[in-house]
């Protein structure tokens, strides 16, 4: 009896064993996780997102699937919470077993899930989540899960301060930054290390923050040609508002956080004009795949995808070629696939994964007038 129970016992050992290690070979689908703000302050990132994913899988799975495998997606709201980031991670990678996950897309919400993530050793990717130190530790190596389709706040910060000097001639810039957002804080750093000119006032908020006419009031008098804001949409929105309100009619620059039918929405699409931020894609761009791309979206959603609707289907079939050079959609395995990805060819630009598991990208400056985009600069990695 005891060698029965003991046979018995080590056969369940070896098919729980099998069974967590290839638990998707196997498998009719290959799950993917999506780990997205849906609901909170920063919500309408995360939504757009969530879109621009499923949009992704319908297409990948109506063409076929990958592998010969349909994708199933498995969603949980974070809730815009850091906290809730990390146990949201930590469900869709040992208790849904996913392959890979999809999201965040703020870099606090990543930084916050990297930990539950490199423990389960499971991929993610973030399409927006900018900040430099997200696929690195604090001693500068690699993190071998993290992976994202946007470019870094570093690079936003040099191209936007070569923007401000070259194409608004800027020689002396505000700043009007968010003190509580490492986004915000990298932008900031980046933009003052690469910056030419003179800046003459570094002004801060926190995110509760609504109310900004004090801050209007200190810089509206000086000798300035530009404001630089590295903030979110919903704050962004509304010191545009109250900056036009006031009279302050210099130009505006941001970055992609601006990027969000919100932002026209808190501003007031007529005080949005002289308005610039860093984008990863146009929707003026007439090339053929971007095209259809838009109409798409908007067929399925009957509204037009932003830039993060766009790095979300990009995460999306970014993660689908990792599975395909993996031929596999073991987790650590598609990782260490992930990591050669070259020439992808995204709506958001085609690039390849560096050391650092960053795309080398350009970066787009939208213009605005009066709520509507009315050109665009290609600002080229160098």
């Amino acid at each position: 009896m005891k060698k029965l129970i003991v046979g018995l016992a080590a056969l369940a050992l070896f098919t729980t064993a099998c069974g967590t290690k290839e638990n998707t070979k196997d498998a009719d689908t290959i799950k993917i996780g999506g780990n997205f703000e849906l609901t909170g302050p920063v919500s309408a990132y995360g939504t757009a997102e969530s879109k621009g994913v499923q949009l992704a899988i319908k297409e990948i799975n109506a063409a076929g699937g990958v592998l010969d495998k349909k994708l199933d997606y498995v969603e949980l709201d974070n809730k815009s919470d850091t906290t809730e980031s990390a146990s949201v991670a930590t469900k869709l990678a040992t208790q849904e077993k996913v392959s890979l996950i999809v999201g965040p897309a703020t870099s606090g919400a990543t930084k916050s899930a990297t930990p539950s993530l490199t423990r389960a050793k499971v991929a993610m990717i973030t399409p927006s989540g900018t900040d430099d130190g997200l696929t690195l530790d604090s001693k500068g190596n690699v993190q071998p899960f993290v992976f994202r389709t946007g470019f870094q706040d570093s690079f936003q910060g040099v191209a936007l301060a070569e923007f401000a000097e070259t194409s608004l001639s800027s020689k002396k810039a505000v700043i009007i930054g968010d003190s509580s957002s490492d986004y915000a804080i990298g932008l900031t750093k980046s933009f003052k290390n690469s910056y030419a000119g003179e800046i003459v006032a570094d002004e801060n908020f926190t995110a509760d923050d609504t109310d900004f006419n004090a801050i209007l009031t200190r810089i509206k008098d000086k000798d300035f040609d530009v404001i630089y804001m590295p903030a979110y949409y919903e704050q962004a929105g509304l010191i545009i508002k109250q900056a036009r309100e006031m009279g302050i009619e210099q130009p505006i620059l941001g970055a992609d956080g601006f990027s969000n039918q919100a932002l026209l929405d808190l501003a007031g699409e007529e005080n949005v004009s002289d308005v610039y931020y860093s984008a990863h894609f146009s929707l003026n761009n007439k090339e053929k795949k971007i095209t259809d791309f838009i109409k798409a979206y908007t067929d399925e959603y009957d509204i037009a995808p932003d830039a993060f609707a766009a790095l979300a289907y990009d995460s999306v079939y970014l993660a689908k070629q990792g599975i395909e050079e993996a031929d596999s959609s073991d987790p650590q395995e598609v990782a260490k696939a992930l990591e050669k990805v070259t020439d992808f060819n995204g709506i958001t630009g085609n690039f390849s994964i560096d050391e650092n598991h960053n795309p080398v990208k350009s970066v787009f400056v939208i213009e605005l007038q009066d709520g509507k985009e009315a050109g665009g600069t290609e600002v080229k990695p160098k």
